[in-house]
């Protein structure tokens, strides 16, 4: 089975030594920050070396490739210059993804920092259908799953399906295929989603896989980040291990990434690396043992 695996790589020196890097560890697909992942400020869309970048997927054959936007956007924000800063870095985004002919920017939402998700929710739904409306059709805006620590948006899918469902009705981002989604394994375990098989959760525990389908997410998600944990289940924390060393069970981990529904969903590492330097070969080899077995 030759399925899409990779990681998300530095693109330190241009975007196109993403794809060397991704490649030289093993990986065929990727995810890149467009930028510094540590400050607001862009580079010139004209300034990215994209013929370079368009050469080296084809060179060697990595392909989707999804962005990652800023951990500093903050949709669900109250204060008007962090939420002006988020809305220009997206819309910058998602413009970039239309001009690497990506698959999608993923992003976390952000926090209602206390105030709940039904005082966040219109406002969250009003910033991605602006933004969706002046940015181009062949786009696309992916929903991360989050941990739920620090009132994190999204760590209950049940709200990712009320913001589908929202600008659905609104403007038909979901069918359009403008708006989709990421599950996080190390996200979602924290979050209190059991990974592994559904049919014998215990009666008290939330599923991953039926959470799924019974939301009826299975068809818009393009994207899986592939992270084990630090912490324990339920935990709300944020915090990724390498592939086999944290405190996701094995088999839990194992039973998800082979679920039929996920066996065409490109693979993502955001793992800290053996060597404490990011995804690295090692890890793409764990996971491909126990994703292609």
């Amino acid at each position: 089975m030759n399925r899409k695996i990779g990681a998300h790589v530095s693109a330190a020196g241009g975007i196109d030594k993403a794809i060397e890097r991704v490649a030289e560890i093993g990986g065929n697909c990727l995810q890149l920050f467009s930028g510094s992942p540590r400050v607001w400020a862009k580079m010139p869309l004209e300034k990215q070396p994209v013929a370079a970048f368009d050469s080296n997927r084809e060179k060697y054959n990595v392909t989707p490739v999804f962005t990652h936007a800023l951990y500093l956007v903050n949709l669900a924000s109250d204060k008007e210059e962090n939420i002006r800063k988020s809305f220009a870095s997206l819309k910058y985004e998602l413009e970039f993804d239309s001009l690497v002919k990506g698959s999608g920017i993923i992003v976390h939402l952000g926090s209602h920092q206390g105030r709940g998700w039904e005082a966040s929710c219109a406002q969250i739904a009003d910033h991605i259908d602006q933004l969706l409306s002046e940015t181009p059709d062949n786009s696309t805006f992916l929903i991360e799953n989050s941990a739920g620590q620090n009132g994190k948006i999204a760590s209950d899918l049940e709200e990712i399906r009320w913001l589908f469902d929202e600008l659905e009705k609104r403007n038909k981002l979901v069918s359009t295929g403008r708006l989709a989604w990421c599950f996080d394994t190390c996200h979602g375990f924290a979050a209190g989603y059991r990974l592994g098989d559904h049919t014998k959760i215990a009666k008290d525990e939330k599923s991953a896989i039926q959470a799924i389908s019974d939301l009826n997410l299975w068809e818009t998600l393009k994207v899986v980040h592939v992270n084990d944990s630090k912490d324990p289940f339920g935990s709300g924390r944020d915090r990724h291990d390498n592939i086999g060393d944290g405190t996701i069970p094995a088999e839990e981990l194992k039973f998800f990434l082979n679920y039929e529904k996920l066996l065409d969903i490109p693979l993502i590492l955001e793992v800290p690396g053996i060597d404490k330097e990011g995804p690295d070969a090692e890890n793409i080899e764990r996971l491909r043992k126990i994703a292609t077995e």
